[in-house]
């Protein structure tokens, strides 16, 4: 698979080959807290208006909890006012894929991480300019890095 990761000079580059992160279940439930496993992998949904990073309006990444693949850059984030951190586009196309979701009765577009399968959240066709869509991501899928600490994604490759 191929995806565009940071490079130590803190610039993003890309895309390049990249192996899948593949852990069993015991795996993930030691690496994540109780609240990111039932989302991230569990295909939860967190509480509207109670993510930690839905008010954040910090310069910096949006990584995935699981894998730290970077997913959506700080500025594409927008108030969508729906209660959960809102983008308009990930940081590469690469980095996210979308699944036919038809749980719950409904008919929508899942948004995972392309390298380990993270359940981030659903893409809507109801976003801003430019792309028109709304990235609706859980806080408990993401975690922040600082523009600052970009250079700490690099391991990520």
């Amino acid at each position: 698979m191929q995806c565009r990761v940071f490079a130590a000079n803190g610039e993003l580059v890309g895309p390049m080959e990249m192996a899948r992160v593949l852990q069993s279940d015991a795996q993930w439930q030691a690496q994540l807290s109780s609240a990111q496993y039932r989302i991230a992998r569990g295909k939860d949904t967190e509480l509207p208006f109670c993510g930690t990073l839905l008010d954040n309006h910090r310069d910096g990444v949006y990584a995935c909890i699981c894998c730290a693949l970077p997913l959506f850059a700080s500025g594409a984030k927008f108030h969508s006012g729906t209660g959960w951190p809102s983008f308009f586009q990930p940081i590469a196309p690469e980095n996210v894929m979308t699944v036919t979701d038809r749980s719950h009765g409904m008919l929508r577009e899942e948004i995972l991480c392309a390298r380990c399968d993270c359940h981030l959240g659903h893409v809507f066709p109801d976003g801003p300019a430019p792309t028109g869509l709304r990235f609706c991501v859980n806080s408990e899928s993401l975690r922040f890095v600082d523009a600052a600490d970009l250079a700490s994604l690099a391991e990520v490759g």
